[in-house]
């Protein structure tokens, strides 16, 4: 599963980097480093792909009679329930009450700069930062689903969002974890996500497509899994990525500052 992610960068960036429009209105946005279920975070819907719109993390599907929180959608829907990370099969996404009417009309993308896994096992007790190792590819976008609800009691329209997993890429099978988000790849992809008159194939290739070879993941500190903390030491590595990117020659201090950052005073030698 995926529930929790990082978003960091700018709104200028992220308008940028997704050719939106400014916003005619200041959008209460901050950095956050620990978005959680309940948090209202930054979409791009398929009815204002141009805007950027706040919704809150956790679907409530416009039929349910009191809140809820699905905070992902299973492309597989009910198939693969032992979650063979080979599997090719049948997509039951769209058979899903919850998911259906998003599938069809209702699409987003969920910028990210990175996101937070744990083991399949241990979860959130052993919980590592997966992110883009090229600065160019962050951030990046989750294939997400919104919809709206009304709270009759106070008649508020809530407008909602969950990630959309699938089986794992090579980096998170190393972790291990048997789910991913599903990452888009570029803006080929996120285009086509969005388009309303995409067809039913053209949207499941994208949901069965896990190359996810861009990212790179490290360890974190399980304090992570406190929803109410947001502070950059929360992602902070306490150990190696999973995946080597540098040798160093190390002649001098060397600050390790996460995601991918790192930096000598002295010499380096990146290994092509």
């Amino acid at each position: 599963m995926c529930g929790r992610y990082i978003l960091v960068s700018k709104l200028k960036k992220i308008e940028k980097r997704f050719n939106l429009k400014p916003s005619a209105i200041e959008l209460p946005f901050e950095a956050n480093y620990n978005i959680s279920p309940g948090s209202f975070a930054p979409v791009i819907t398929s009815q204002e792909p141009n805007d950027l719109q706040l919704f809150r993390f956790g679907l409530t599907p416009f039929w349910a009679k009191k809140p809820m929180y699905l905070i992902n959608a299973r492309a597989e829907g009910n198939y693969n329930k032992d979650n063979d990370i080979r599997y090719n099969g049948r997509l039951g996404i769209k058979e899903k009450p919850s998911f259906r009417k998003p599938f069809t009309s209702q699409r987003c993308l969920i910028p990210a700069d990175a996101f937070i896994e744990g083991t399949t096992v241990e979860k959130l007790s052993k919980p590592f930062v997966v992110y883009p190792v090229r600065k160019e590819d962050r951030p990046f976008a989750f294939a997400g689903l919104y919809d709206y609800w009304l709270d009759k009691s106070s008649g508020e329209i809530i407008a909602s969002f969950c990630i959309i997993t699938t089986t794992p890429p090579p980096i998170l099978q190393l972790l291990p974890h048997h789910r991913s988000p599903v990452c888009l790849e570029d803006s080929q992809e996120e285009a086509v996500w969005l388009d309303k008159n995409a067809s039913t194939s053209d949207l499941e290739d994208l949901l069965r497509r896990r190359s996810g070879n861009r990212f790179n993941a490290y360890p974190i500190d399980p304090v992570i899994k406190n929803p109410r903390l947001n502070h950059a030491d929360l992602i902070k590595p306490l150990g190696e990525r999973i995946i080597k990117e540098f040798d160093y020659e190390i002649e001098r201090d060397i600050e390790l500052f996460g995601m991918g950052m790192t930096t000598s005073r002295k010499r380096r030698n990146q290994q092509e």
